[in-house]
């Protein structure tokens, strides 16, 4: 961005303005994290011939870093109202219904068919976490029934979207989640508060679409002694074309050089891994 700016920094500055506006009017970004629209417009300003162009290429990017796990807008009121009224008819009521928001989003609707096995095979040997993190959470924190923790254990949430992010928050006072939900862009700003475990779920590659060092930087921030990373098995339009195997490659040379050790989980629609940063 510096590098960026050393040419004509008012031409420079008026458009990067102006692209983070354009992005944030348009329907499908306008809750998405400010400085992450203006850190990937930047950058796209930089790389292309022209306003239009960068605008176009910032798109691209959020969508594949976000965008695509959608495939409509989710009314988060309407969701809300849901979870709300299941909670009032028990446990069970709100499990069902967390299962059927989840099921609006593209990343949490994968892991629906394992959701029972996941958090109780992946977290069986861990030692009871005070403080748990969900970077690039999605909807995950609706699966907090399902996670093996004590109800005192904090849970902190970060994604880039304004309008999830408060959502969230709410279901966290029905549901009694002890914690927060945080808009934040985790590659210019990743998380380094002190944790117990860090849920790093599908998200890494979400992260190398906007910043091919993103990954070990998050990874190397992080301040907890558990990190569970976990990647597809399969694309969006569900096929496999060795997709988890490149993923695990690429995560045990980074795993490597870094001394951590990591035990593996492979479960039908997600490759897991319990990495150990002692």
């Amino acid at each position: 961005i510096c590098g960026f700016f050393s040419g004509n920094m008012t031409t420079s500055i008026n458009d990067l303005d102006a692209l983070v506006a354009a992005v944030l009017g348009s329907s499908k970004y306008r809750a998405v994290s400010p400085d992450l629209v203006r850190a990937v417009g930047a950058r796209e300003l930089a790389a292309r011939p022209n306003l239009k162009a960068a605008i176009k290429a910032t798109k691209n990017t959020l969508h594949q870093a976000g965008g695509a796990f959608t495939d409509a807008p989710i009314d988060y009121g309407r969701a809300l109202a849901e979870l709300r009224a299941a909670a009032n008819s028990g446990d069970a009521a709100l499990r069902a219904a967390g299962r059927a928001v989840m099921a609006r989003h593209t990343s949490t609707r994968e892991r629906l068919p394992i959701l029972d096995e996941f958090y109780a095979t992946t977290l069986a040997n861990l030692p009871p976490p005070g403080r748990v993190l969900d970077v690039a959470c999605g909807l995950n924190p609706l699966a907090w029934p399902w996670l093996p923790l004590p109800p005192a254990t904090e849970l902190i949430a970060y994604d880039i979207y304004a309008d999830q992010i408060a959502f969230l928050n709410d279901f966290f006072a029905l549901a009694g989640v002890r914690g927060r939900a945080e808009v934040r862009d985790v590659v210019g700003r990743p998380p380094n508060e002190p944790a117990d475990l860090a849920l790093i779920l599908k998200t890494l590659p979400c992260l190398e679409a906007i910043d091919r060092r993103a990954p070990e930087r998050l990874l190397d921030a992080i301040a907890a002694p558990w990190l569970l990373v976990s990647f597809p098995a399969q694309s969006l339009g569900g096929r496999r074309k060795g997709m988890a195997a490149h993923y695990e490659a690429q995560f045990r040379r980074l795993l490597d050089a870094r001394g951590w050790p990591a035990e593996r989980f492979v479960f039908a629609t997600e490759l897991a891994f319990l990495v150990d940063k002692r």
